[in-house]
């Protein structure tokens, strides 16, 4: 008779729940009837322009490039967002000398070649877009969603609205930026998009979840192209 020590990893009785390795990407939840039903809403926002911009803050040229190129102050501090709403661009402090911006779908390739042309010295810019999303996440039961899945304060107190931060998310991690007071978005690489987004439909189940059509930003007018593409030239 063999010692060895076997295990049975898939019992059909004992009130054991087994579970498939895709078991998150099958969830099945019961979603609310409608928007105004929901304690949360989400919804992606895909195909935006991401670049990481990389420099030095102390640099007074830096700075004054890339307020030119996209209309913003360059964010100093932890957890700033510089945001223009009418515009759709975004541009979050992620680290001392780095920077993240998000833009409508289709000017990242002219905001790149924008900040290229009025930048000098040592920096780094690079267009990320296709590595990431964004889903926006809106309703009033938004916040007690986002303290099951994250470690970080999300009490007003600490997290304000214009902040934003990277912070652990459900195993992985996100950007976390508040927008309004009812209005979150999550930057989210690609490799985990799928593994999140359930976590998040299954999370926010309790609160009564909706989940929107895919909301794709396009410039708000054709001057936010043609003023990139001028500075590109």
């Amino acid at each position: 008779m063999s010692d060895y020590a076997q295990m049975d990893l898939n019992p059909r009785g004992g009130g054991v729940k087994s579970e498939s390795p895709l078991v998150r990407a099958r969830i099945n939840v019961v979603l609310a009837a409608s928007a105004r039903e929901a304690g949360v809403v989400v919804r992606e926002k895909p195909f935006l322009g991401h670049l990481v911009l990389r420099g030095n803050a102390q640099d007074e040229g830096f700075r004054a490039g890339v307020e030119r190129v996209l209309g913003l102050a360059l964010p100093l501090a932890l957890g700033a967002v510089a945001r223009d709403e009418s515009r759709g661009v975004s541009l979050q402090w992620m680290s001392p000398d780095e920077w993240l911006i998000v833009v409508p779908a289709g000017l990242e390739f002219e905001a790149e070649a924008a900040l290229r042309r009025e930048l000098s010295g040592h920096y780094a810019v690079m267009n990320v877009t296709g590595g990431q999303t964004v889903l926006e996440l809106t309703g009033p039961r938004v916040r007690e969603l986002l303290m099951k899945c994250t470690p970080y304060d999300v009490h007003p107190r600490a997290f304000p609205v214009g902040k934003g931060v990277s912070s652990v998310f459900a195993k992985s991690s996100a950007v976390i930026r508040r927008v309004d007071e009812e209005r979150w978005e999550l930057v989210i690489r690609r490799s985990f998009a799928d593994y999140l987004y359930s976590w998040i439909l299954d999370a926010a189940e309790e609160f009564g979840v909706f989940v929107a059509p895919a909301e794709v930003a396009r410039p708000a007018s054709r001057g936010a192209e043609r003023e990139l593409a001028a500075e590109a030239r």
